[in-house]
């Protein structure tokens, strides 16, 4: 009953837009840097802050279904182990043999309670103990307990499991994820049964591609045969849990129920369909007739490659001929949908941002920047672009002046709130003794 009273409300407001062909709107447009996309600089630094620091949903809880289940991956340059082990719990490790630093465990799933190094032996539990040493009487004194695999921060919570690859990250998981950690509760992802997986690797990159998953303003257009076919074109409720947020686009049969009665509405959850974004990686969308696709995305070794991994998911595991079309249908269904359609056209914007275009965010990819934003050192997000050679009349702020008016010998400066350009040439070479990230915030560009 809980949930239907929240799909309820959901359909009433979907309700509402639809009538007055509307969406859920921010204030205003935003504009949006191509830096932003571009900077190999402002890339690593995303890479560093966020996908080497925040908590990455790197598996469903459903990948790791008993005792002595591992998943061994690549999460960008990072070889990582999940393991679960006798006690039933999850843990994670650096994949990586703490005697010469070979890979352990080759990449994929299964079920063992023994890693073995393939270089020389050294034997490792499911606790990541190091339990076994080839030679071990000759090799000489070592203390085991030390010589383990790498723990990785790791914590189990709404069906995945949610891991830092920084050793040192202190997790704190219901800080992390706050009250969306209800909303992905509603999904129940421990309970479905695991159809497909695939990786898609290439252009464009890992912002570009991110923005297709937080909006349907482009569903009519890009997607006519596949998910435009299902969903109401630029209609959107917009929810953020934090940095996370729960989209929810309307479906077609969201029409046969205006001007009807809501004690009339038989199934609500027909009429919308719920995208779960958990910052900074995670989607997870298209719950469907018994379907469910999940998307893992992470950044690729530039600005302009992504790596996504699809998890296909289906109620049940299919048992006639039927069930396994309806399920295969679906699974090509989202792979075209994404890589034929939403990847395709964004390989041509990452092709074109590099003319310099400016482009306006909507609702949802403007939250992305903002909270990506976030968690990136300032002197990153408030730097001037590269080659900037000419400067402009920039305003200074109030709690600027009185230190940069010292610096240049301008007692106008603190009057005027504003620069000239051999005033701000003078700060941007090196004759302001402030704080670097300070002073880069004083001026703008046009």
């Amino acid at each position: 009953m809980e949930d239907d009273t929240r799909v309820r409300e959901l359909v009433r407001r979907a309700l509402d837009h639809y009538g007055s062909k509307g969406t859920d709107q921010a204030p205003s447009t935003m504009s949006v840097p191509v830096d932003a996309y571009l900077d190999p600089d402002r890339y690593q630094a995303e890479v560093d802050a966020i996908f080497r620091k925040l908590p990455l949903a790197l598996a469903l809880s459903l990948e790791l279904p008993e005792p002595g289940s591992y998943v061994s991956q690549q999460i960008m340059d990072t070889p990582v182990l999940l393991t679960r082990d006798s006690s039933g719990a999850a843990r994670a490790f650096l994949n990586v043999c703490r005697h010469r630093g070979a890979i352990v465990c080759e990449p994929g799933h299964g079920s063992t309670r023994r890693f073995t190094c393939p270089y020389h032996g050294w034997n490792y539990n499911d606790e990541g103990t190091l339990v076994g040493i080839f030679g071990a009487a000759v090799f000489g004194d070592i203390d085991r307990d030390q010589h383990g695999l790498t723990p990785l921060p790791v914590a189990e919570r709404s069906g995945l499991i949610w891991v830092s690859l920084d050793p040192t990250y202190e997790m704190d998981i219901d800080a992390w994820l706050g009250e969306f950690a209800g909303e992905l509760d509603t999904l129940d992802l421990e309970n479905w049964h695991l159809l497909d997986q695939r990786d898609l690797v290439g252009s464009p990159g890992w912002k570009v591609a991110w923005d297709g998953y937080l909006e349907s303003y482009h569903h009519k257009f890009v997607h006519p045969t596949t998910v435009g076919t299902q969903t109401v074109s630029n209609l959107l409720l917009h929810d953020a849990y934090g940095p996370h947020q729960r989209i929810v686009f309307a479906r077609r049969e969201l029409a046969e129920i205006v001007g009807v009665p809501e004690s009339d509405w038989e199934n609500p959850s027909q009429y919308v369909r719920e995208i779960h974004s958990g910052f900074p990686n995670l989607s997870i969308s298209g719950i469907l007739g018994d379907h469910a696709l999940v998307s893992q995305l992470y950044p690729g070794p530039t600005p302009d490659v992504t790596v996504t991994r699809q998890t296909v998911l289906a109620a049940r595991k299919p048992s006639t001929p039927e069930e396994r079309a309806a399920s295969d249908a679906f699974s090509e269904m989202t792979l075209v949908a994404v890589r034929d359609e939403d990847y395709a056209i964004g390989q041509t914007i990452q092709t074109a941002l590099p003319s310099g275009a400016k482009l306006r965010g909507n609702t949802t990819k403007a939250a992305l920047k903002t909270v990506a934003e976030r968690y990136l050192p300032r002197e990153v997000v408030h730097r001037p672009k590269a080659g900037f050679q000419a400067p402009v009349r920039a305003w200074v702020g109030r709690d600027m002046r009185d230190r940069i008016g010292d610096v240049l010998s301008e007692d106008r400066v603190r009057a005027r709130g504003w620069l000239e350009p051999r005033e701000v040439s003078r700060l941007l070479e090196g004759q302001w003794s402030g704080r670097e990230d300070n002073a880069l915030r004083i001026w703008t560009l046009v």
